[in-house]
């Protein structure tokens, strides 16, 4: 008799085998570790390209090509499991995106002719319809300043699932034809709307066939039962509402194939909470218990690692921990793969379920949960102009990021400016000063970062105001509040357009000027002409760049680099809240590079900290590498707090550290006042992995000692096995020793 823990441990074999051959189909991956399970043999699909540039776009493209591509979607069914599918591919990939391409598609010789003629040309790299938007007037700027746009950045948003559990996939079909007929002329957007949910339905189909199949050759009473229950649910949940614990999960499974295949959306929702009254209904019933809970969770979270958000306060300052809270906790723990698991700490917080929490991170050392802060992320948001309900109710589901589910169209994470780059245009222009200084190189930094801020301010708004035209959200439109009701996509009907604006390099500059002031202002070793011509020849001085790298560093402790990032942040804050911008949008600060430190830092030259040219940035709001040797940990946790940007968007705090104390000897207390100390100073958001040095170590010399071995690398997880030798060399670069 198969107990779950015997299905729990075969799973677990199922997917780490599934992460290898991975690798062997796709090459290294230096992203989320997708629920994706490989792609079969034979698999194909031919996109229906109907731009001149080789693309598509708009309502009735992409529904068509999205249709195309969930219908070559194989059947996923595997017995040890309680809740089937998966999803292999996405949509993004077809849309001649270099960066998500898969190695799989660039050897796919039928496909290159039927795209480009027998040639992947630079045609092939069009996500945006440039024809129609074009933005040539900006790209100079955007080049000069290394800025990631956000224009053609797909999902990054939330939505809001309780109105998918309320309809069902039936209902949102009833809807689409009760809205098309108040709505007259909106029938591109409705049919595009239908043709997508119609899909979904087929995908299920497909699922209930595979398990008839598999249930005519099982012999195993348990399976059997299960597999009768799985195809019970299917059927009851293809155009039906979920009504019950299982099928609610089943249901958001499904969903959550969907949206990753369209846009690769990965933003779930308050997960304890939403499923609670369906876990307290069947256990009311006598139809759950809390073993099949969690095993159901457990398999929730292996088919796709969405972010989820656990505990947390409502308006009313209510702890919302829960029972299914610590349930969930557990299904993680159970399972031991990658997770993106989000704990919301606050004051009323339960203490011993964060105590848990921490547990869970010390004995599976697998990168969660991670921890947020209500207090700064809550007040923060409501500086926008919001309310503290809707500021609670903006819950972390990304990166770095958060999002009000189904009211907000925030663009977080697609857009960064890279600071270190404005850092070397002003350093550019300070040389053809007779007399440079500290204080003119920073007014040259800000004149350039206000520049930089104008020209991603555009982009933005173009984006905005296009995008619904070039890459309609089809998929999570359907659970928007007012996108179905008014014929209207996502990006167009949203009620909060807090945009965030997220900077880069913040630990190069910090460190640069710093450097400049101790070395060249105060101490007189290193002067301005000997630092221009050490920029020039990438320090091919060796006892110049001694002296730069040995100057005061960021996050070392109470110095003029930590006093440094403070103002830059000051500043970063003040001319992105400065920019003006249309129909009620905004700009939301924040620090972050998310896992764009090494392609950054190639488009920068050397830096006056001592950085070489094209080595990478520093990671989001962390210091550079080697900053301190000890009390590493407290000194980055002080000075990350410091320079939190303050409206609600995050500065994470990133954490790869030996703790050196055993969970009985002290170290789960000693990280849960890390995490308390550390919001209570301002902190937003911690990503901490607890590693073992020697495994880490041994396991980026060689990655298949370690197959098994998670990190979480910036907001999300992957297999460490996965990751290019330079993502590797990054995790290894940031570890800390001891607390």
């Amino acid at each position: 008799m198969l107990s779950y823990a015997d299905r729990i441990k075969s799973m677990r074999e199922t997917k780490l085998r599934h992460t290898l051959e991975k690798r062997t189909q796709n090459g290294y991956t230096d992203l989320d570790d997708f629920g994706t399970v490989p792609l079969p043999e034979g698999y194909e699909v031919m996109p229906l390209y109907t731009s001149e540039n080789g693309s598509f776009y708009g309502c009735a493209d992409m529904a068509e090509n999205y249709c195309r591509l969930l219908d070559a979607h194989p059947a996923y069914v595997d017995p040890m499991e309680m809740l089937c599918g998966r999803w292999r591919d996405m949509l993004v990939n077809y849309r001649g995106d270099i960066h998500y391409m898969p190695d799989w598609m660039k050897k796919n010789q039928k496909l290159r002719d039927f795209v480009a003629g027998g040639e992947v040309t630079a045609q092939w790299s069009k996500r945006w319809d440039e024809k129609r938007f074009p933005y040539d007037e900006l790209k100079p700027l955007q080049k000069l300043y290394n800025i990631s746009t956000g224009i053609d950045g797909d999902a990054h948003f939330a939505c809001d699932y309780s109105i998918g559990f309320e309809l069902g996939f039936g209902g949102f079909l009833e809807k689409i034809e009760k809205y098309r007929a108040l709505n007259p002329g909106k029938d591109e957007f409705y049919d595009a709307e239908k043709k997508c949910v119609e899909a979904m339905i087929r995908f299920i189909d497909r699922h209930i066939e595979k398990i008839t199949e598999l249930l005519s050759s099982e012999t195993r009473p348990e399976i059997i039962d299960s597999l009768e229950k799985m195809r019970e649910t299917c059927i009851n949940i293809r155009t039906g509402a979920p009504k019950t614990f299982r099928e609610v999960c089943q249901w958001t499974a499904f969903f959550n194939c969907f949206a990753r295949i369209y846009t690769r959306d990965g933003a779930g929702f308050q997960l304890d909470t939403l499923l609670l009254p369906y876990y307290e209904a069947d256990v009311k019933a006598g139809i759950l218990d809390d073993e099949t809970a969690k095993f159901l969770i457990a398999n929730l979270l292996l088919i796709d690692p969405h972010y989820y958000q656990l505990s947390g306060v409502d308006e009313n300052d209510r702890d919302l921990t829960n029972h299914l809270s610590w349930l969930i906790l557990d299904a993680a723990d159970m399972l031991d793969v990658s997770c993106n698991l989000t704990v919301r700490v606050h004051e009323n917080c339960d203490p011993d379920f964060l105590r848990h929490a921490v547990e869970i991170l010390f004995r599976r050392k697998n990168g969660f949960p991670r921890f947020c802060c209500d207090r700064t992320l809550c007040e923060g948001y409501m500086k926008n102009g919001v309310d503290k309900k809707t500021a609670r109710q903006r819950i972390a589901v990304g990166c770095n990021w958060m999002c009000v589910p189904g009211r907000e169209f925030p663009m977080n994470d697609t857009v960064k400016i890279n600071i270190a780059k404005v850092l070397e245009q002003a350093l550019g222009e300070l040389r053809s000063d007779s007399e440079p200084s500290l204080e003119k190189l920073f007014a040259l930094y800000e004149k350039h970062l206000t520049r930089a801020v104008e020209v991603t301010a555009a982009g933005v708004n173009l984006h905005l105001d296009h995008i619904a035209e070039v890459t309609p959200e089809l998929v999570m439109n359907l659970m928007f509040k007012g996108s179905i009701e008014k014929g209207e996509d996502a990006s167009r009907c949203a009620e909060l357009y807090t945009v965030g604006c997220d900077g880069a390099g913040l630990a190069v500059v910090a460190d640069s000027l710093a450097a400049i002031e101790t070395r060249i202002e105060k101490e007189h070793i290193v002067t301005w002409e000997q630092l221009f011509r050490a920029l020039d020849d990438d320090f091919a001085d060796e006892r110049v760049r001694a002296i730069m790298r040995s100057a005061p560093r960021y996050c070392a402790g109470g110095n003029e680099a930590d006093r440094w990032a403070r103002t830059l942040t000051d500043s970063f804050v003040r001319i992105v809240r400065a920019q003006s911008m249309p129909k009620g949008r905004m700009l939301v600060p924040g620090w972050f590079s998310w896992a764009r430190s090494i392609e950054y830092g190639r488009a920068v030259g050397a830096t006056p900290n001592g950085r070489r040219a094209g080595e990478p940035i520093s990671h989001g709001a962390n210091p550079n590498p080697g900053f301190r040797r000890d009390g590493a940990v407290t000194a980055q946790s002080n000075g990350i707090a410091s320079v939190q940007p303050g409206f609600g968007n995050t500065a994470p705090l990133q954490l790869e550290f030996d703790p050196k104390l055993g969970a009985d000897e002290g170290g789960i207390d000693a990280v849960c006042a890390l995490i308390r100390g550390h919001f209570e100073r301002g902190g937003t958001l911690i990503n901490i992995n607890v590693l073992d040095r020697d495994t880490l170590l041994e396991a980026n010399r060689d990655p298949s000692l370690h197959p098994d071995l998670v990190v979480r690398v910036t907001g999300f997880t992957a297999y460490f096995a996965s990751l290019s030798p330079e993502f590797r060399q990054l995790v290894v670069d940031r570890f800390l020793e001891g607390m």
